[in-house]
């Protein structure tokens, strides 16, 4: 293993949160645990796994039907540039949560990774993650969708505007910030205080993520139940959440734009 992927493993200088033992601390942490998956990321993996079986029981294959991320939400331009900032002021509202309540339980943001002190490495790190991940789960998103495990996702089919690629990446840095903080940063951390194993939590943190993926199909389930795997451990043995953050921003920008320039030019492209 080379010098620098030591480095990139090597655990950060905060301390682990110690084990919460008090059984009236641990009911508390249980139920604020289910109310705030209860009204976030939870609900859109019970959400999605309905639509999967909604799909499933159709006639069409598959891949031989579409789903789409961003949408239109109204008919006027302008109204439908509003919701589309109030969907992504949404996504920042579950992460900063999710970030409140463990700052109120008396937590440091260098602890779980969400300082400014390494910014400039944090950044690095997290545009290099983008390739790492990037490539691949494209590559597997494909081979899904060919194999029938996937339906025809389409990242937008929002109008030509001249807001658009600004919604996109707003909505793009929500779902980011969102996804990362309540997925790795606040629920490993609540894992760990209860004394979860950190192989049993990870587990548990990916297949969450997996789940409100399910409407893309099992190919969606799977390739983001992967990506919690790896972004869930390099956050295990670094405590650093700005590169998860700004990898995943950087993925949906590249998807959620990229595809809306892309759409009708290419023809493979759904």
């Amino acid at each position: 293993m080379t010098s620098s992927a030591r480095c990139w493993l090597r655990p950060a200088p905060p301390a682990t949160p110690e084990v919460i033992t008090d059984p009236a601390r641990r009911r508390q942490l249980k139920i604020e645990l289910l109310i705030v998956f209860s009204i976030t990321l939870g609900l859109s993996g019970a959400r999605s796994l309905l639509s999967l079986v909604d799909s499933l029981l159709r006639p069409e294959p598959l891949n031989r039907q579409q789903v789409a991320i961003n949408v239109p939400q109204a008919a006027a331009d302008l109204i439908d540039l509003l919701k589309q900032l109030l969907s992504a002021l949404q996504l920042f509202g579950w992460g900063a949560l999710g970030l409140y309540l463990l700052w109120r339980g008396g937590m440091r943001l260098a602890e779980i990774g969400m300082d400014r002190q390494a910014r400039w490495r944090d950044l690095r790190r997290g545009v290099g993650l983008t390739a790492l991940i990037g490539i691949p789960g494209l590559l597997l998103y494909f081979a899904g969708y060919q194999l029938g495990f996937n339906l025809a996702v389409q990242p937008s089919t929002l109008d030509d505007t001249w807001w658009r690629p600004i919604s996109l990446t707003v909505s793009a840095f929500g779902n980011a910030f969102a996804e990362e903080m309540l997925v790795v940063g606040y629920l490993l951390t609540r894992l760990r205080q209860l004394g979860r194993s950190e192989n049993s939590s990870l587990l548990i943190a990916a297949v969450l993520r997996g789940s409100y993926h399910l409407y893309q199909g099992v190919g969606g389930f799977i390739g983001n139940l992967v990506m919690g795997l790896v972004f869930g451990r390099i956050w295990q043995r670094t405590n650093r959440l700005w590169p998860l953050v700004v990898a995943h921003a950087l993925l949906d920008v590249f998807a959620f734009v990229g595809y809306a320039l892309l759409r009708g030019r290419i023809s493979w492209l759904p």
